[in-house]
Parts: C-alpha cells; structure tokens; sequence
C-alpha cells in the first residue's frame, strides 16, 4: 500500500512509514493487539487473523526479533496520529515581533502614540522590536536615539520585560522588548 501523488508532471512514490499486510516479508512475527491472543505466528497465519477481522497487520518494531506487529486498522491509524500532530503544532507558540519606527528627532507626542501601540501589541502577546531609524548626518544623534528607546522600555516596563538593549546595526538602533508573562 504506497501513496502516489504527481508533483510537476513527475510520479513521485512516498513510502509508508511501515510495512503492513504483504509488505511484511518475515517468516514469523510477535503479534499483538486488543482483539488477538499475544504470542509469535507464522506471518501468514498472522495475515489470516487481520483478514478474518477486516483489520491490517501493521509492523510496529521492525528491528526486535521477530519483529513486532499488530492488528489495527491503519488508515485510521494514520488519521489519529495526523490529528495529534496538528494538535501539538496547533499548541505551541508562535513569536510574533511587531516594528515601531522612530526618528531621531520624534516629539513628545508622536513618542507617546508610539508607545501606546507597542503597549497593545506587548497585551496581545507579541514581542515588540522598536528603532530609530538614522537618515544621513543624523547618525551623530546616536545619544538621542539610545536615550529615546530607554525611554521607551522604561514606559513599556509594566507590560513588558527588555529582551535587547539598545544596539547599533547600520542605520538603525533597535530594542527589543518581550511580553511579561501572565501571573497566576
């Protein structure tokens, strides 16, 4: 039982991740299961068994001697792993890094309006990551930039702990500052 699918004009053959029914090319094998007396069987005996139940013998551990194999039914086997492993991948975290950009020369105002969005964005849980951009001769304000993000964290300080202090890359001088973790 292969899958088949066509990608870009070309047939491209995926394996299973393990052998069932005629795949199965041992003499004998462990049989387990819920519906089956445990012990070792000739394969084809083992075969006869998962027919009987309209079920499929799947190889569980290839490697023991004799290989393991157990008598499910495997489309619904692979149904509920899918679902378990989208579960899991649905459960974990996904970092979202939201950009807040400043000038060297931002006035009061701006700052604040500035400041109340990152405050949001630090509520929804996104990690904020604010810079000041330096256009031309205004690189000799560096002070005036660093002294602008400190600000910033110091206002955010409540909602949000600082990841990254203020750092110099090129152009651009960026914090960045992570979400406070909910208490209990």
């Amino acid at each position: 039982m292969q899958h088949r699918r066509r990608q870009r004009g070309r047939r491209v053959v995926r394996e299973n991740p393990h052998r069932i029914n005629d795949f199965i090319q041992v003499s004998e094998v462990r049989l387990v299961g819920d519906n089956v007396e445990m012990g070792v069987y000739s394969t084809d005996k083992a075969k006869d068994l998962a027919k009987e139940l309209e079920l499929d013998l799947v190889e569980i551990s290839p490697n023991a001697e004799p290989p393991v194999c157990k008598i499910m039914d495997y489309r619904k086997f692979l149904f509920e792993k899918k679902k378990k492993e989208k579960e899991i991948k649905s459960k974990t975290q996904k970092t979202v890094i939201k950009e807040i950009r400043f000038g060297p020369n931002t006035d009061e105002h701006d700052f604040e309006f500035k400041a109340k969005h990152g405050e949001k964005f630090l509520k929804e849980g996104s990690k904020v990551r604010a810079f000041v951009f330096f256009r031309g001769r205004s690189i000799v304000f560096k002070d005036r930039g660093e002294l602008l993000l400190l600000k910033l964290a110091q206002r955010l300080d409540e909602f949000g702990a600082v990841e990254q202090l203020p750092k110099l890359e090129g152009k651009k001088m960026a914090i960045v500052i992570a979400p406070k973790k909910k208490g209990k």
